[in-house]
């Protein structure tokens, strides 16, 4: 009976450590998308990829990269006037008109929200004088951001065979866009009018985004179809200050496959602050000072997602160039630390001097001298 009794609870705790593991895994087949990344907004660090680095189309995410160039490169209060070929853009549409003229700001909102692929027209046209001008201007940016398998043809997404992105790349341009507090406004966005002339009524714009509605702390981003991309999403939330990002592509149950990329790095995954602010790292010595040492501190903070565990593999390596001398001066760059994960660099932060160090001299050590001699007598 006592073998039984072993047996037993060596069985229940197999099945116990059995279904925690798979309670922390995701595994490829349960997201139904042909490409999919989840990431952290802030490091960019992958908490989950499936075949993020094939090229697929990426229908009307595109217009993530249009609205991010139209509020880094543009004034949104600017008035733009729609051209003929602008109003004349086939697909999704907020109706512009030939002549009409609209702010930036409008145009951006009906591009996010209603998807018009007419306003993603008259922001090429605005910014960089036509639409194929405005491809190379977005194509260029999305190199500057690392997203080497991109190229874009056109301001909205509507089909073309060189028209394409990945699921890290579409992730990166869209953590660069959420960088921007105009963009992360307008797309959180439920509802929007905008001016309509000549009508007895103005344009209303609702935000196509569902999952705003679906998940807790949703905030973004876009929505996409095509007949040859499939659907396709990218997706953020935001829970106690940490933003993660999900991109699904040719996903035909993509808002279950980002709740489910969601759940996964909010539940098996931690925002952790490796380095704060000021704070103290060491002390270092300072040759011909009013003080011997002087207190290192960290320049700025740095938080970085970690699975359980991970934080047994981090390191820190303090560098601190020659010998210090004084005089220094509170907030002087006297160093760095680089922080590393498994021999994997992470980060590197400068180390200020926490404090000033006057340089010694006879007047000061008359002036301290004195001063005690001061305080003995009286």
């Amino acid at each position: 009976m006592g073998k039984k009794l072993v047996l037993s609870i060596l069985v229940f705790f197999l099945i116990l450590n059995s279904s925690v593991l798979s309670a922390l895994a995701l595994t490829e087949e349960e997201i139904s998308a042909q490409a999919a990344v989840l990431m952290d907004r802030s490091s960019r660090r992958i908490l989950f990829a499936k075949n993020h680095e094939e090229r697929l189309p990426m229908a009307s995410t595109t217009k993530i990269m249009t609205g991010l160039l139209a509020i880094e490169r543009g004034d949104l209060k600017s008035r733009v006037v729609v051209s003929e070929r602008a109003a004349g853009v086939e697909g999704s549409s907020i109706w512009l008109e030939e002549g009409e003229v609209k702010t930036l700001e409008e145009l951006v909102f009906g591009l996010m929200l209603r998807s018009g692929n007419d306003a993603g027209a008259v922001i090429a046209e605005h910014l960089a004088g036509s639409v194929e001008g405005f491809s190379v201007m977005m194509t260029d940016k999305a190199r500057e951001i690392g997203a080497f398998n991109t190229t874009f043809r056109n301001p909205h997404g509507l089909h073309d065979e060189e028209h394409f992105t990945t699921s890290y790349d579409l992730g990166l341009i869209t953590c660069s866009a959420l960088d921007l507090p105009e963009f992360r406004e307008i797309i959180k966005t439920r509802e929007k009018r905008i001016t309509w002339p000549g009508h007895q009524w103005d344009r209303f714009l609702r935000n196509q985004n569902k999952l705003l509605e679906m998940y807790q702390g949703a905030d973004g981003v876009k929505t996409g179809w095509t007949t040859p991309a499939g659907r396709c999403f990218v997706g953020s939330a935001t829970r106690d200050s940490w933003q993660l990002v999900a991109v699904v592509l040719n996903a035909p149950d993509m808002w279950q496959d980002t709740i489910t990329l969601l759940d996964y790095g909010f539940e098996n995954w931690k925002l952790q602050s490796l380095i704060k602010k000021d704070q103290f790292i060491k002390t270092r010595e300072v040759a011909g000072g009013t003080r011997d040492k002087v207190k290192l501190v960290a320049a700025r903070e740095f938080a970085y997602p970690l699975e359980v565990g991970e934080e047994e593999l981090l390191e820190y390596r303090i560098e601190v160039g020659k010998p210090l001398k004084a005089p220094l001066k509170k907030g002087d760059i006297l160093g760095e630390v680089t922080i590393l994960l498994a021999e994997e660099e992470l980060e590197r932060i400068a180390l200020l001097a926490g404090e000033s160090v006057e340089r010694k001299s006879i007047l000061l050590f008359l002036k301290k001298y004195l001063t005690n001699w001061f305080h003995y007598l009286f």
